[in-house]
């Protein structure tokens, strides 16, 4: 064999060695929509039947706990509220993630983020419900429990629009399109009435005026303040992987007694810690 034709069935066989070790698609995840080059955790939601049977769970649970809840009036879902036995019951939501899912903004949408991007996101696409909370509100106030919803999403100026906060009416509509009507009083948006990002301040409002028996979120700060890198509300210090884990473990009594988180792999104060 010449020493051209040794050079020459080196690279051919080395050719089908590639060839040989590149795995081959597999037609059903092909068919899924599913493509390892995405963010798996946007791929989930929109896909997986697991997400959708998590999210069911979370609010089935928390529907068969209701009666628990209404009835022990000393019971309350906010640490430090006290003497509130005599206050109607209310049930605090996260909205993002919580009761709508953004995954088709998240797939779509060209970075970087903006809130003026998914404001219009919305107006030209319906809102998706995460599976389980249209069927969880209508048996909270069947049952006479108010149902409050907190988001961050921040009141904006818009054009020419007049309306100091269109992203509330806009957040409204988006409820209302999945079969849950709402008003105002009951959506608290950040930059309202000088809140922040920390929820804390929009929760404490509520309990003012009610017992707290529930809340929801995908979000640890959905549920304590004092989450993140930046300082919001009373937080000194910034969030770290360490103080997240230590919430975790000091109100461990609370996850699933009536504080029901949701998986929230897209966004989220996760992404901002030391």
């Amino acid at each position: 064999m010449t020493r051209l034709h040794l050079v020459l069935t080196i690279v051919v066989s080395s050719m089908f060695v590639a060839c040989a070790s590149a795995p081959a698609p597999d037609p059903e995840t092909a068919s899924s929509g599913y493509d390892p080059q995405q963010d798996l955790g946007l791929l989930w939601v929109k896909h997986a039947a697991e997400y959708k049977a998590i999210t069911k769970q979370a609010y089935r649970s928390a529907e068969a706990a209701l009666p628990g809840y209404i009835a022990d009036t000393s019971w309350s879902a906010m640490p430090g509220q006290t003497d509130a036995e005599k206050l109607p019951p209310a049930v605090i939501l996260d909205v993002d993630e919580t009761v709508v899912s953004n995954v088709d903004f998240q797939l779509a949408f060209e970075r970087p983020f903006t809130n003026r991007k998914l404001y219009d996101f919305y107006r030209e696409h319906a809102a998706i419900p995460v599976a389980g909370v249209v069927e969880f509100v209508a048996a909270a106030r069947k049952a006479g429990v108010e149902v409050f919803f907190v988001t961050n999403r921040p009141c904006e100026l818009i054009d020419d629009d007049p309306d100091p906060c269109p992203q509330k009416h806009g957040v409204i509509e988006e409820l209302e399109s999945i079969g849950i009507s709402t008003d105002d009083e009951h959506v608290m948006l950040a930059d309202e009435n000088d809140w922040d990002r920390a929820k804390i301040r929009r929760r404490e409002h509520v309990a003012r005026t009610h017992r707290v028996i529930m809340l929801f979120g995908d979000d640890l700060g959905d549920f304590v303040p004092c989450v993140r890198i930046k300082l919001y509300g009373p937080c000194t210090e910034p969030a770290t992987k360490a103080s997240r884990a230590q919430f975790v473990e000091e109100y461990t009594d609370y996850w699933g007694n009536g504080w029901y988180i949701l998986p929230g792999p897209m966004h989220g104060s996760w992404t901002s810690f030391r």
